[in-house]
């Protein structure tokens, strides 16, 4: 992707530029899923894996004080039969996306500072993702969504609602692999959703998704190493309204 920045208000987002840009990144990142929840693994305080070397890592900076207060990064893939390289393949049996037409670019690792929780960091964020997946043509955009803890009870009613309204179409439908779950999709079969609680429980990013026209998983991963319970999420550019993409690429 060319070199490129954004800027709205107090914000400015641009992609990373040498390795010191990619270590920022991973602080923040350890200090959101790492140090954040009290894990202790005894690293060099960088949240650092094999997939960060084949990615494109997106900072969103405070103007006046450059301070970074939100990163992710894309991992772009020529076709969906690369998907089995991905990220969420860890956790996913992901082979029915195989014959997805397209290229397609898995997004992850998303954290803001605690500090800068609000609208127009979102804003900012979904921006540079638009313009990313409009420079290459990406056809999916797709990675995990994570809720906080392990406890599936707490949030049962966003569940419900993903299990009502949001699943994945059958044709592209992930399959269990990792060997902690939560089946929504069957345990919560009779269960309706008050939708408040479940709006409420919703992480933003997967708000995000979902109002765009995202599909998630019908199981959550439960992931005792980071204390968080994900479900895997997908969104068919093709399939976002056409209000919608107006929208964010006016952002």
């Amino acid at each position: 992707m060319g070199r490129f920045r954004l800027i709205r208000g107090r914000y400015e987002v641009r992609l990373a530029e040498s390795q010191a840009d990619v270590e920022r990144a991973q602080k923040l990142r350890y200090d959101i899923f790492i140090g954040g929840r009290g894990i202790d693994d005894g690293s060099k305080e960088l949240d650092v894996d094999a997939f960060d070397e084949h990615c494109d890592h997106i900072l969103i900076e405070e103007s006046r004080t450059g301070n970074l207060v939100c990163c992710f990064r894309l991992m772009p893939l020529a076709s969906a039969a690369e998907i089995g390289r991905s990220y969420s393949a860890q956790y996913y049996e992901l082979s029915a996306l195989n014959d997805f037409p397209g290229p397609i670019v898995e997004m992850g690792r998303f954290c803001i500072h605690p500090d800068h929780r609000n609208a127009d960091v979102l804003r900012m964020a979904w921006a540079a993702m638009t313009q990313y997946v409009d420079e290459r043509g990406f056809e999916l955009l797709f990675g995990c969504s994570s809720f906080e803890g392990n406890d599936a009870d707490a949030y049962v009613d966003a569940f419900a609602m993903l299990k009502d309204k949001h699943l994945a179409p059958k044709r592209w439908l992930p399959r269990p692999k990792a060997p902690h779950i939560f089946r929504f999709g069957k345990l919560l079969k009779l269960r309706r959703p008050d939708p408040k609680k479940a709006f409420k429980g919703m992480p933003p990013l997967l708000r995000g998704y979902l109002s765009l026209g995202g599909w998630v998983s019908d199981h959550a991963v439960i992931d005792r190493d980071l204390n968080t319970l994900h479900v895997f999420t997908g969104l068919e550019v093709k399939r976002v309204p056409k209000r919608k993409v107006q929208l964010l690429r006016g952002a």
